[in-house]
C-alpha cells in the first residue's frame, strides 16, 4: 500500500508498532480520535499519515489518555468530588426537569421504535460530558469494565491489532498488528484498511463502536474484510485473551541498546525494567528509547519508568483549576547514567511527552525527531456506586521546567523528519531508518 494512498489515524485496534515484523504507519499530526480496547483503537490526525516501513513495539491504549491512578482497580478523582469543588449551579432546576420530561415523552410515544427508559437516562448522563473537551466522557458499567481491562491493565480478549480512525473519512486502519497475535496469525497486516467486521460496515460508525464487534468471547471467531493495495481480502480471526507487549528491545550495535515503548500501561513497567536489565547484561553503554507513535497511557507508569533512568528529582507536576499542585518525583538513587537519545514524532502524546519533557528538562539525553502531539491535560476516572464511571479532564501537567505543552508539544533538541532510506521492495531495517541512524551518530560522538 502506497504511503500516501490512505490515511488513518492510530485508532486502536491500534496495532501500530511492531519490532520484529518492522512495519508501521507514520502519521502526520491532526485530530484523529484515539482509544484502545480489546481490539484497540486510536484516532490521531486528520491528515494522511505516511506509511513507515519500520515499526517499533506493540502497544494499545484508550484514547490519547493520560490517567491519574489512585486506587487498585481504577484511576480516581478525589473522593467526594462535590466537597472538593467550588459552589456549583444546579443543572436540574424545575424548568430543565419539565423540558426533559416533555422531550422524553415525545420520544417514548412517537419514536418509530420502542426506546427503553434506561437508554434515555444513559443518554442524559453521556450528554453532560459531550459538551466538554474531547477527552471527557461518561461510561456505562459495561464500558468502564472494558476501559479498565483494555486500557489500564494491558490485558484483553480480542485479536491483537491496534486500529486507527480518520474522523473526517471514517476510515479505519490497522496501525499495528502485534507479533504472535491472532490477527497476525490469520494474515492481517499493518496498514490494512478495515472494511467490514462480521458484516458491519466499518465506515458507518465510530471506532469505539466498531471495536465492540471485534472483541468477544475467547475462542470465538470474528470475520474481518480488509483492503490492501486495492485488493479485498477476508480473514477469520479467533479471539484470544492477550497480555500485550508494550516494550521491545534489542542491541543495535555492540554497545548501543534500543528500547521501544508503544504505550504506558501498568504491565509495561515490569516489561521496561526487564528490558533494561537484559540490555545492560548484553553490555549496553548507550541507549535509544523510541517513543514514536506512542499515544500515552497511565501517569504512574511513565513516572515509574522515568524513575529507572533519571536521577532523583522532579519528573512532572500537575495543577487543577484552583492552582493545587501535585508533584511526581524520581526517588530511586539508582538510575541509568549513560548517553541516551529519545525518539519522538507528531504522534508521541501525553505520557510520551511527560517522558520526553523530563529527559529534556533534566538534560539527561537528546530528544530527536519531530514536535510531539501536544496533550498537556490529565484525565481522572471515578467509578460510581452503580458501576458506571466518568472520565473528566481535571488537571494540566507541566514539565519539570514549568512548561505546559497543551496544543504546543515538545520541540526536539534535534529536529529530523522520518525518512525510510530503502527502496520500495526493501524490508524495514534499522540501517534504513534515518532517525535511528542519526541517533546512533549522536551517541557515537558522545563517547
Amino acid at each position: 500500500m502506497d504511503g500516501n494512498a490512505f490515511h488513518t489515524a492510530v485508532f486502536e485496534i491500534d496495532s501500530s508498532g511492531l519490532l520484529s515484523e518492522k512495519k508501521v504507519m507514520r502519521m502526520r499530526k491532526s485530530k484523529w480520535k484515539q482509544e484502545s480496547y480489546a481490539t484497540e483503537e486510536r484516532d490521531l490526525s486528520r491528515k494522511s499519515p505516511e506509511r513507515r516501513k519500520g515499526t517499533f513495539a506493540g502497544g494499545f491504549l484508550a484514547g490519547i489518555l493520560l490517567t491519574v491512578a489512585a486506587g487498585i482497580a481504577v484511576c480516581m478523582i478525589v473522593p467526594g468530588a462535590r466537597n472538593a469543588m467550588s459552589p456549583y449551579e444546579t443543572v436540574l432546576d424545575q424548568d430543565t426537569e419539565n423540558k426533559i420530561e416533555e422531550l422524553s415523552a415525545y420520544i417514548q410515544g412517537a419514536y418509530y421504535e420502542e426506546v427503553a427508559t434506561e437508554e434515555l437516562q444513559e443518554g442524559l448522563y453521556r450528554g453532560l460530558y459531550d459538551n466538554l473537551d474531547e477527552y471527557s466522557r461518561y461510561y456505562t458499567a459495561e464500558e468502564y469494565e472494558e476501559l479498565y481491562e483494555n486500557t489500564l491493565s494491558g490485558t484483553y480478549c480480542g485479536i491483537g491489532a491496534l486500529l486507527q480512525q480518520d474522523m473526517d473519512t471514517m476510515t479505519v486502519t490497522a496501525a499495528h498488528v502485534y507479533e504472535g497475535s491472532p490477527a497476525q496469525e490469520a494474515g492481517l497486516q499493518d496498514g490494512d484498511i478495515i472494511s467490514t467486521v462480521d458484516g458491519y460496515d466499518a465506515f458507518s460508525m465510530e471506532l469505539s463502536e466498531l471495536v465492540n464487534y471485534i472483541k468477544g468471547e475467547e475462542n470465538t471467531t470474528v470475520h474481518v474484510t480488509v483492503y490492501r493495495e486495492g485488493e479485498q481480502l477476508e480473514f477469520d480471526i479467533v479471539r484470544r485473551t492477550l497480555d500485550l507487549p508494550v516494550v521491545s528491545s534489542e542491541m543495535l550495535t555492540e554497545d548501543t541498546g534500543y528500547l521501544a515503548i508503544t504505550e504506558f500501561t501498568e504491565s509495561g513497567v515490569d516489561q521496561f525494567r526487564e528490558a533494561l536489565d537484559s540490555l545492560q547484561e548484553q553490555g549496553m553503554e548507550s541507549l535509544i528509547i523510541d517513543l514514536r507513535d506512542n499515544p500515552g497511557g497511565v501517569l504512574e507508569s511513565v513516572c515509574a519508568m522515568l524513575d529507572e533512568v533519571l536521577p532523583e528529582g522532579l519528573l512532572v507536576y500537575t495543577e487543577d483549576r484552583y492552582g493545587n499542585r501535585k508533584e511526581y518525583e524520581a526517588e530511586d538513587d539508582e538510575y541509568l547514567d549513560l548517553p541516551m537519545v529519545v525518539l519522538v514524532n507528531e504522534n508521541s502524546a501525553s505520557a510520551s511527552e511527560i517522558f520526553a519533557g523530563a529527559v529534556q528538562d533534566g538534560e539527561a539525553g537528546t530528544i530527536l525527531g519531530t514536535t510531539t502531539y501536544g496533550k498537556g491535560v490529565v484525565q481522572s476516572i471515578r467509578r460510581l456506586e452503580d458501576g458506571s464511571a466518568f472520565k473528566l479532564t481535571t488537571h494540566r501537567y507541566f514539565t519539570p521546567g514549568g512548561t505546559c505543552i497543551q496544543d504546543i508539544g515538545i520541540t526536539p533538541d534535534v529536529e529530523l523528519e522520518y525518512q525510510f532510506l530503502g527502496g520500495e521492495e526493501d524490508a524495514y531495517d534499522v540501517s534504513l531508518d534515518n532517525q535511528i541512524q542519526e541517533a546512533l551518530g549522536i551517541l557515537q560522538e558522545s563517547k
